[in-house]
């Protein structure tokens, strides 16, 4: 009964207290130490305003999280929601740093909560205690979770390889997995490794992360392709794939500490926050042994794959000093992009030019395949019918581990006489010099005659205006090019032009996905409209795009304090829901709200 009681108080406590925004944060802290900063409301809250931490580093944040609690006392049910924002800090210098006010909106309400002051000190080695700095009305900060608190079984990170004794040149298959047995915010690449003595292509151009179950050592994890790309060994020998290092943000449930038995009626995961764990990752490395390909005959184009060969001309009936174009078209997949173009004895009255080449390459998931075209223009010089000799193109097929050949059929050509006419405007080559050298014909060498007109020929009116008037068009198609060069060289403005139109067509394709139902597709255009347009409004190149590169454009931009955080705040729901697939028609339609709002606002 007395337990009871003490139950009934706390809950009339919480009650009493109810839609008021309090902070979490410690008072002291050791320079050099994360810490955690987190604000909290008994309600529904949104428009969350937090402060700007000026002196501190923000390494993450405002992560929001939400808790719906049930209780039940004498057959009443009642519910319970507590909304909550949290940083991760970095106290990275000495000092006393004064953190502002937050703010946020909960049933129309502007709720707003004081600043508090955190004071970095020197660190002796452990983390001082007490000293939070808080109104005697707010409850103490938790310390934050340290990395060490998610089980490397847990969490952990692998690379894995399709084949790991390739062919030199031969396409391999390089994963790289997150596995998961915990809830991820975000995920960030440190560095890329440097691959030496492979040709890489990225696979995961489009940005999409394909996320799966899989068993391992008897546990389900939850698995996410973070990257994936094909591999060409350009040497043979053992090659090493070094590690890839990786930071994830996890979600945690927050341990809370129980005082004698009270918690015990409370013991409930909807009553414990969860809390933001910044966690270091790094891939194991990979051994690969690459096998030499074996001596090369004529013909080897330096192939590796599965190809097809074919060829095809414009025409095969033209007149002397016309040209015809040639093409060879290799298809399949393997190293399309490293192909060379084959040798083929042309007859020689073509005039022969170097050959023209067009890719029509596509990168997926299962590797590089398409076709890449040689372009041949020849130009028969004389008359007659000749033939384009066939020739073989060889390849190495890593299945079968050996040379394959495809033989290309010849192609004959009829060439009829040439129009005299056409030719005055050919410009002569050392063999037409042969050909003509018997047609020169002689000048005329009779007087000519001059007559005198007699007569005043000074231009007339309309000579002078019709000068007057190629000067001006003259002069304005100047000006104008110059105008127009100007425009195209300013890439930062072109972008600034497209950046709203690419956007309103990915906010279209994401309407459409979200009336159908389709999640994936719908968070993939949300995702690239806004990543999309932020990129092209500020010029930030797409390798570099990030949310610490975003924050830090918009503060040189000097764009309100008020408006950043908005736009970070919805950058941060697009990526938790992207991880997070399944959510309700209704938080779809507000991701998708707020994506149009932060469009319009930037």
């Amino acid at each position: 009964m007395k337990k009871l009681l003490i139950a009934l108080l706390l809950m009339a406590a919480g009650l009493a207290g109810a839609q008021e925004l309090t902070v979490r944060a410690p008072g002291r802290v050791e320079v050099g130490r994360r810490f955690e900063v987190r604000y909290e409301v008994d309600a529904r809250a949104s428009d969350f305003r937090g402060p700007s931490f000026k002196g501190l580093s923000v390494l993450s944040g405002p992560n929001t999280s939400m808790q719906t609690g049930m209780s039940i006392i004498n057959g009443q049910v009642s519910r319970s929601v507590v909304s909550g924002f949290t940083y991760i800090i970095l106290a990275d210098q000495e000092g006393t740093f004064n953190v502002g006010s937050a703010s946020c909106t909960v049933d129309g309400k502007r709720l707003s909560c004081q600043g508090f002051t955190v004071k970095v000190e020197k660190g002796s080695g452990q983390q001082p205690s007490g000293g939070y700095g808080q109104p005697q009305s707010q409850p103490r900060a938790s310390q934050p979770a340290q990395s060490a608190n998610i089980d490397s079984r847990s969490l952990f990170a692998r690379a894995s390889i399709s084949k790991s004794n390739p062919y030199q040149g031969e396409q391999v298959i390089l994963t790289y997995k997150i596995y998961t047995q915990v809830s991820l915010s975000q995920y960030q690449i440190d560095k890329l490794p440097g691959n030496k003595g492979f040709w890489s292509e990225d696979l995961t151009r489009d940005g999409n992360v394909k996320q799966y179950e899989e068993t391992v050592d008897g546990r389900r994890y939850m698995v996410a392709e973070i990257r994936r790309g094909a591999l060409f060994a350009q040497e043979s020998g053992r090659l090493t794939i070094e590690p890839l290092d990786l930071d994830v943000l996890a979600l945690v449930q927050r341990q809370r500490q129980r005082s004698g038995t009270v918690w015990d009626l409370f013991d409930d995961p909807f009553f414990n926050p969860t809390q933001a764990v910044e966690k270091h990752l790094r891939t194991n490395s990979l051994s690969v042994n690459v096998k030499g390909l074996p001596p090369a005959p004529d013909g080897f184009c330096g192939g590796v794959g599965s190809f097809d060969v074919k060829c095809s001309t414009d025409t095969r009936e033209v007149r002397a000093n016309e040209a015809i174009t040639y093409r060879i078209t290799v298809s399949g997949r393997g190293n399309l992009m490293l192909l060379e173009s084959p040798q083929i004895n042309f007859p020689k009255v073509f005039e022969v030019y170097d050959p023209q080449v067009n890719d029509r390459i596509s990168y997926n998931s299962d590797g590089v395949s398409g076709s890449r075209t040689f372009e041949w223009v020849l130009i028969p010089r004389s008359q007659g019918n000749y033939e384009i000799p066939a020739f073989k193109v060889l390849f190495f097929d890593p299945k079968a581990g050996r040379y394959v050949s495809r033989t290309v059929e010849a192609v004959p050509v009829r060439i009829h006489k040439g129009d005299p006419k056409a030719m005055k405007n050919v410009t002569s080559s050392k063999n037409d010099v042969k050909l003509l050298n018997s047609d020169i014909n002689y000048i005329q060498v009779s007087p000519g005659s001059f007559v005198a007109r007699g007569r005043d020929d000074r231009a007339e009116w309309w000579f002078w205006l019709l000068a007057a008037l190629i000067v001006a068009a003259a002069a304005a198609g100047i000006l104008f090019g110059r105008r127009e060069q100007s425009r195209r060289e300013d890439v930062a403005g072109m972008r600034l032009k497209r950046a709203t139109k690419e956007a309103k067509k990915r906010l279209r394709r994401a309407a459409e996905h979200l009336d159908s139902g389709d999640d994936n597709r719908f968070y993939e255009e949300i995702y690239k409209a806004i990543w999309g347009c932020l990129a092209d409004k500020y010029s930030i190149e797409l390798a570099l795009l990030s949310s610490d590169t975003v924050r830090q454009c918009l503060v040189e931009k000097q764009v309100p304090a008020e408006q950043q955080q908005r736009i970070l705040d919805t950058l941060r729901d697009v990526d938790f829901a992207r991880f997070a697939p399944g959510d309700a028609a209704s938080k779809k339609q507000q991701i998708y709200n707020e994506a149009i709002e932060m469009i319009v606002m930037i």
